[in-house]
């Protein structure tokens, strides 16, 4: 496996414009070291420690103590297959156009709005796009109790 087969290249990218709208959710200070193919983005904090925004679920989890750490844990079980969506990403790769420079894969409904982890709620998204409407839906969202039925979806351009 070739871990870059799962990751999306973040040069030439405005990373801290895209990842504005989620400012409360992931602090103030990090360096953004990895990002997978759905646009989830693996953080290290000040104090070395590895984090997971994951855009799609709306959430911030520690994952390991350091970069080496997460290496470690990333051969461990199923990790490399949760954190990098390997199974999905595979799926995508033979199924869907392939991801132009500034695309990522994208769930048609997010799944911190109930959508499933399968091939057929995935589409290839702008990147900026895809992180402003997920970081609106998550500010919108993430006070409301589970299962609370959404109505209807406004999104500010």
């Amino acid at each position: 496996m070739d871990i870059n087969d799962y990751l999306i290249d973040q040069r030439g990218k405005n990373w801290p414009e895209m990842l504005s709208g989620w400012v409360g959710t992931i602090p103030e200070s990090f360096t953004l070291w990895l990002i997978n193919r759905f646009g989830d983005a693996f953080l290290v904090l000040d104090d070395g420690s590895v984090h997971l925004l994951d855009v799609g679920a709306g959430s911030f989890t520690r994952l390991a103590d350091s970069r080496q750490h997460f290496a470690e844990l990333l051969d461990t079980g199923e990790n490399a297959n949760s954190w990098l969506m390997i199974p999905l990403v595979d799926e995508c790769a033979r199924s869907l156009p392939a991801l132009r420079e500034n695309q990522c894969y994208g769930f048609k409904v997010p799944p911190m709005l109930g959508g499933g982890h399968s091939l057929e709620n995935v589409e290839p998204l702008d990147l900026a796009i895809h992180y402003s409407l997920l970081a609106q839906i998550h500010k919108r969202t993430k006070e409301l109790a589970d299962k609370t039925p959404i109505r209807g979806v406004k999104l500010e351009p």
